[in-house]
C-alpha cells in the first residue's frame, strides 16, 4: 500500500513497537509460547489503537527452522489481521539461515497494510526507507520515520554484530536534507533499527535515563557514525531498537533519546515481563511521549 500516514484531529500519532517476537517452527513445544506472543500482540493493538505498528526485528528464529517462511507468516499474522498500517526492519535472526531478506519482504508485501520497502538497491541492507507523516489536515509532511537494516554479523576478523554502513548513513543524510529543504527546516523524526549503536551505553550512564538494564549493550565493535549524523542533521528526536531482551531503558544523549523496546516474544530468553513500547508524537512539536505496556495490562513510564 502507499503510505498515507497522518496525525489525528487531536494532533497525536501513536506507534506501537513490537520487538524480538522470535516465533519458532510451530512445533508442539513452541506452540504455547508463540500463542502467548500472538495474544499479547492482539491485546496491545486492541487497547492502544495505534496509527502504525513497527516491528524492530527478530520476528522469527530462522536458524534450524524447517520452514522459516511459514514461521514468518505466523509471526506477522496478528499485525496483518489488525488492518493497522505497519512496517518492519530485520534483526540478526530473521534471515540468518534458510531464507533471504528479499523473500521475507515479498511475504510482508502480501499485506495490503504493509509499508515496508526494500529501499535503494545500491546500498547495504534490505529495508532502508523513510515514511512521512502528514499533518492532521492532510497537507504537508510534518514528521518522518527512518528505518535501517542493521545487518547480522560482523566479518570474522572483527567479530560480534554487524553495523549500519556508511552508505546507509549517507542515504539518511540525503533524505533528511531533502525533507528539511521542503519543510523550511529539519522535520521532527524517529529512527528504528534492531541492533543498538554504541551510544546506547552512554545513554545508560547519563543522568536522563529511565528503565532497566540487565545485560550488556550488544552493539557493534565498529562505530560508523550514525548517531553523529543524526545529531548533525538535527531531525531525529529518538531511536528505537530491540536485540537485548533484558534492556528496556530510554536515555538521552546530546538531545536524542535512545530507547529499547520491551521484548515481546515468549519463545526466547529474557527476565523482563513481555510487552511492547508505545510512542506518541504530537503534531508540530519536536518531542514525543513513550511508555511500555505489559502483558498483564500494566504500564511502565
Amino acid at each position: 500500500m502507499d503510505a498515507d500516514l497522518k496525525f489525528r484531529e487531536d494532533g497525536t500519532f501513536t506507534i506501537i513497537q513490537f520487538t524480538d517476537m522470535h516465533y519458532g517452527d510451530g512445533k508442539e513445544e513452541e506452540r504455547d509460547a508463540d500463542g502467548q506472543t500472538a495474544a499479547l500482540v492482539e491485546q496491545v493493538i486492541a487497547s492502544e489503537k495505534p496509527d502504525l505498528v513497527v516491528l524492530t526485528g527478530d520476528m522469527i528464529w530462522s536458524h534450524g527452522v524447517a520452514d522459516p517462511k511459514a514461521s514468518f507468516r505466523r509471526a506477522i499474522a496478528p499485525i496483518v489481521n489488525s488492518q493497522v498500517p505497519w512496517a518492519a526492519v530485520y534483526g540478526n535472526h530473521d534471515a540468518e539461515d534458510g531464507v533471504s531478506r528479499e523473500e521475507l519482504l515479498d511475504i510482508q508485501r502480501e499485506s495490503e497494510n504493509c509499508l515496508t520497502s526494500a529501499g535503494p538497491a545500491d546500498i547495504n541492507g534490505v529495508g532502508n526507507f523513510v515514511l512521512k507523516v502528514k499533518g492532521s489536515t492532510g497537507n504537508g509532511d510534518t514528521a518522518a520515520l527512518y528505518f535501517f537494516d542493521s545487518g547480522i554479523n560482523a566479518p570474522d576478523p572483527i567479530g560480534g554484530y554487524a553495523w549500519i554502513h556508511p552508505d546507509q548513513i549517507h542515504w539518511y543524510t540525503q533524505q533528511s536534507r531533502k525533507l528539511a529543504e521542503g519543510s523550511g527546516g529539519p522535520l521532527p523524526a524517529l529512527a528504528f533499527f534492531h541492533i543498538p549503536v554504541p551510544e546506547y551505553e552512554a545513554a545508560w550512564n547519563g543522568d536522563q535515563v529511565i528503565g532497566t538494564k540487565e545485560e550488556k549493550v550488544e552493539c557493534p565493535k565498529i562505530n560508523t557514525g550514525l548517531f553523529g549524523a543524526m545529531v548533525q542533521m538535527g531531525d531525529v528526536m529518538g531511536a528505537f531498537v530491540g536485540h537485548d531482551h533484558d534492556n528496556d531503558y530510554c536515555g538521552t544523549v546530546h538531545g536524542i533519546r535512545l530507547c529499547y523496546g520491551r521484548v515481546t516474544g515468549y519463545n526466547c530468553y529474557g527476565k523482563l515481563q513481555r510487552g511492547a513500547r508505545v510512542i506518541r508524537l504530537r503534531e508540530g512539536k519536536r518531542d514525543f511521549d513513550t511508555w511500555i505496556v505489559q502483558d498483564n495490562g500494566g504500564v511502565v513510564r
